[in-house]
């Protein structure tokens, strides 16, 4: 199918061959159904066809099963045997066992290269919405990250902002003055947030080197789409910074990329497994920000496609904005299952040969409800479909094999050690060492003065003039004067460098860096 995806079709109960065109490809989509459906061989299928396409994708590996992508087909596999006669039958004629160009990603670098990114790239709302902080918390968050824009002290990793949230709890007197109230019980559930997210390996998920976008859009020698899988079994006992993730990284794709308006075919395909951690408990400012990014993002050239159990689990208005969509089974054993069962089916363009509701719940594994993107971006009539068969292999590779396809990527190395350059942390504590060698240096001058001196400058002898301000109280005045002046002289280097540049803070709250 030229200019297409070809998804399934044919046969005697099922209507015309179903393509995805690339064309409409960034006018996003959705894959739903419930569990056991074939909801993971039909992001397979979709992958293949991007990459062979020569358009990038991303996804997540949620069960640990997509790895196959890396590995060719074959009729022995157990798993294919059951497609044996499904190519023939669909009108499949091309059809052909292969593997394709994978690189593997881990938050925590066990299966995959590391992913890190800063903590000031992350930004305070996606910050917030990973730690669930209240508003009064939140607020205190974005204080910490106004000083550190202002100020030039970079927020690399979780220590740096520890440290800064420590400095603001100790000057808080001050700072309360011009932002508002500053209460050391929300900087203390902030830091106890911060713990837990340690505990729960999100640590190694900040710092350097961050990771560059341009090596998730890169094709292979033969010019196919490099599929770049995050490895997200072990990811998933932290939903929370699963979904985070994810969606910082769909809002770095849209602040980074340039405006293509409509190209032929996608620039980079994002596909984001179990959609509904994203939006589960979400303050609406939250799914609001993502339904801007999922409307303007198009324009980038960037297709996100959602997968989930229920089309309920994605929010109304980001739900209108998925024009292609796959939709398995839906099981309907409750009055709400039903209602929702009901709901999907309205969303399509009817087909005068059969009920729609009918058909999502009747039918079986493999199969699908379609509706694509026609010309002008019209919706398609509604199909039955068989979905095709995948030519990679179904199901895991072998971690020794991972471990290999791992050693030969060109990602080799570029992130395995996380580096720990000068930032607020070091900052910060060098600042409160020339505190503490001050206050040494005027306690041993003091010690040095004669007795009778010692005692007038702490003004316990009267000489029947003025008596002053003890030397120990001004040098401990000036050592803790404002913040900013207080820290001038330890970031000017600092300044001249990338953080000197203007701090602009893009849709999401995250660092845009400036090309």
């Amino acid at each position: 199918m030229d200019g297409k995806i070809f998804v399934g079709g044919g046969g005697e109960d099922y209507g015309e061959k179903q393509g995805l065109t690339l064309k409409y490809a960034n006018r996003h989509g959705l894959i739903a159904g419930a569990t056991g459906t074939g909801k993971t061989v039909t992001l397979q299928i979709l992958a293949e066809g991007f990459s062979d396409a020569g358009v990038p994708v991303i996804l997540s590996d949620v069960k640990g099963d997509l790895s196959g992508l890396a590995a060719s087909g074959s009729d022995a596999h157990k798993l294919h045997q059951p497609f044996l006669d499904r190519a023939a039958k669909i009108g499949f004629d091309n059809f052909v066992y292969q593997a394709f160009p994978v690189t593997f990603w881990d938050l925590f670098g066990d299966q995959g290269h590391p992913v890190r990114t800063t903590v000031a790239e992350m930004g305070p709302l996606l910050l917030a919405r990973l730690l669930e902080l209240s508003e009064a918390q939140e607020g205190i968050l974005n204080i910490a990250f106004r000083l550190a824009d202002e100020q030039g002290m970079p927020l690399l990793d979780l220590k740096d902002l520890q440290a800064l949230l420590v400095w603001i709890g100790e000057n808080r007197s001050d700072l309360s003055l011009r932002y508002g109230n500053i209460s050391t019980s929300s900087i203390g559930a902030i830091q106890r947030r911060l713990l837990v997210l340690e505990n729960q390996g999100g640590a190694g998920f900040f710092g350097e080197p961050a990771l560059d976008l341009a090596d998730l859009m890169r094709c292979d020698a033969e010019g196919r789409g490099m599929i770049n899988i995050l490895a997200a079994d072990k990811l998933m006992a932290s939903p929370g910074l699963y979904a985070t993730f994810l969606l910082w990284l769909l809002s770095e794709l849209f602040e980074e990329l340039p405006e293509v308006g409509d190209p032929d075919k996608p620039k980079l395909v994002f596909f984001f497994d179990e959609a509904h951690l994203l939006f589960d408990d979400a303050p609406k400012a939250l799914i609001d920000k993502v339904e801007q990014v999922a409307r303007l993002i198009r324009s980038k050239g960037v297709g996100v496609y959602f997968i989930t159990q229920n089309p309920a689990d994605v929010p109304e208005d980001i739900l209108g904005q998925l024009g292609n969509r796959i939709q398995h089974a839906l099981r309907a054993f409750t009055a709400k299952d039903r209602k929702n069962l009901k709901l999907a089916a309205e969303t399509y363009r009817e087909n005068p040969r059969f009920s729609t509701e009918d058909a999502i719940r009747e039918v079986g594994v493999g199969e699908a409800v379609t509706s694509m993107l026609q010309k002008k971006g019209v919706p398609g009539i509604v199909e039955r479909t068989l979905i095709r068969p995948p030519s990679s292999q179904l199901g895991p590779i072998s971690m020794a094999e991972r471990k290999k396809l791992m050693v030969a990527s060109d990602m080799a190395g570029k992130y395995d050690t996380a580096t720990d350059r000068v930032s607020a942390y070091e900052m910060l504590a060098e600042k409160a060492n020339k505190a503490a060698k001050e206050a040494a240096r005027v306690e041993e001058a003091e010690e040095e003065l004669p007795p009778l001196q010692r005692e007038y400058n702490t003004a316990r002898r009267y000489t029947g003039s003025r008596v002053g301000r003890s030397s120990a109280r001004i040098s401990t005045r000036r050592s803790s004067d404002t913040f900013g002046s207080a820290i001038q002289h330890a970031v000017i280097k600092e300044l001249k460098g990338t953080t000197g540049r203007r701090i602009v803070r893009g849709i999401l709250g995250g660092l845009f860096k400036g090309r």
